[in-house]
């Protein structure tokens, strides 16, 4: 960081992450002439993508249909349509390409660097917002900002230099979640839908589930209020988590927060399996001859159960043989196979890329060029908007494309 940071500029992008970076590379690039600053308040920037996907920064999805990539989004999924069919997963991968990046796709449809680094991508962004004539300057919080009678906006910054006034024709908000920011813009007129966490761990104490952490079961649905998801799911130290649970919390986000993250959670273990074709199941166990001697406890009639977890959600039968279950125990394990209830006590954070929802209004920005329909020459880009995905490479790819849009229409 340096003492002798100009005052006048042509486009000032706060915030340094994915969104912003993009946005600063772009508008760079369209425009060589342009006077371009990139606002970042801590010690490095992108260090959401550095931490993301273990390390290995899930860059998009392998989903290459506008149409159907926002259906991953529980929030401004409707909104990206047009500006996917501008700028999608396809036109990513392209772009990192270009500048020698290569990108995988692995079997659930992620996408990250072949070099399994973050650093990878991180490097990347720097080094051409560095090519482009992009200026970064680190330790620089934002205190005020103001719309000049004339022309533009005047920003209030702290810098360990000391307090800079700066003077912009255009300015970026790619800040995510933080509230600061959106306080800033909330003063500069726009409507702010409050942040709350987004994809979550839930909570639940519940001796079927004690002492299994680790466990996996591949294929469960879950039931919450109205919602329902559907895929794999981790019993952890604290509860449930893996990607049915965090689709769940994705979508059912504000639910949760206004319940103060109290809810009941039904779990089918065995996927789409209705309660009748469950109790034939169970029904062909008791009858056939060679299970007759043998204990339910140690016997699991549905393959896609582990064994330590069947034992406890058939705990009630105690230590029967097949031959000797009643047909209403049976009917009971068929109920708590396919709608087990668990009451969800709060939330786990999850750690490793934590998503909000809320955000700037959508109805207030034009999803063309990002820019503002409340005030002339602001923009937005990424999380700072009322927008989020769930997990996968799609909060990612919203970066993205809004950061290249809002890049355009700057440059």
């Amino acid at each position: 960081m340096s003492n002798n940071l100009q005052t006048n500029w042509d486009v000032i992008v706060i915030g340094g992450g994915a969104a912003g970076f993009f946005a600063a590379i772009r508008c760079a690039e369209s425009n060589p002439n342009l006077r371009v600053l990139i606002l970042e308040k801590a010690s490095q920037t992108l260090g959401k993508v550095l931490i993301s996907g273990g390390g290995r920064c899930n860059v998009t999805h392998a989903c290459f249909e506008p149409a159907k990539l926002i259906t991953y989004y529980p929030r401004g999924g409707n909104e990206l349509r047009g500006a996917f069919s501008r700028f999608q997963p396809a036109d990513t991968v392209a772009w990192f390409e270009e500048r020698g990046v290569r990108i995988k796709t692995e079997a659930d449809g992620r996408m990250f660097p072949v070099t399994d680094d973050s650093k990878t991508i991180a490097d990347t962004l720097r080094f051409s917002a560095k090519q482009a004539g992009a200026r970064v300057e680190l330790g620089a919080s934002v205190l005020g900002v103001e719309k000049s009678p004339k022309d533009g906006y005047r920003l209030e910054v702290r810098r360990e230099a000391g307090a800079s006034r700066l003077q912009t024709k255009k300015l970026l908000f790619a800040t995510g979640g933080d509230r600061k920011s959106l306080d800033l813009i909330r003063k500069l007129g726009h409507i702010i839908a409050d942040p709350v966490p987004s994809l979550l761990t839930f909570n639940i104490k519940d001796k079927r589930i004690n002492d299994l952490a680790g466990v996996a079961v591949d294929d469960v649905t879950l039931k919450m209020d109205s919602l329902t998801a559907r895929g794999p799911l981790l019993i952890t130290h604290w509860g449930m988590s893996g990607p049915a649970v965090l689709r769940l919390s994705a979508w059912g986000a504000r639910i949760l927060f206004d319940k103060k993250y109290a809810s009941t959670l039904t779990v089918n273990w065995l996927g789409d399996y209705k309660l009748d074709a469950t109790l034939e199941v169970l029904g062909r166990n008791k009858d056939w001859h060679e299970n007759a001697r043998k204990k339910i406890a140690a016997h699991a009639a549905f393959s896609q159960i582990p064994i330590r977890l069947w034992k406890q959600l058939a705990h009630f039968i105690g230590d029967k043989n097949w031959a000797d279950v009643s047909k209403a125990e049976l009917r009971r394990l068929a109920e708590e196979l396919t709608a087990g209830e668990f009451k969800i006590q709060g939330k786990g954070q999850f750690k490793e890329e934590f998503v909000t929802c809320g955000g700037v209004s959508l109805k207030e920005v034009d999803f063309k060029t990002m820019q503002s329909r409340v005030v002339d020459g602001l923009f937005f880009a990424g999380e700072v908007l009322d927008i989020d995905g769930i997990t996968g490479g799609f909060n990612f790819q919203a970066a993205w494309t809004t950061g290249w849009l809002a890049g355009s229409a700057m440059g």
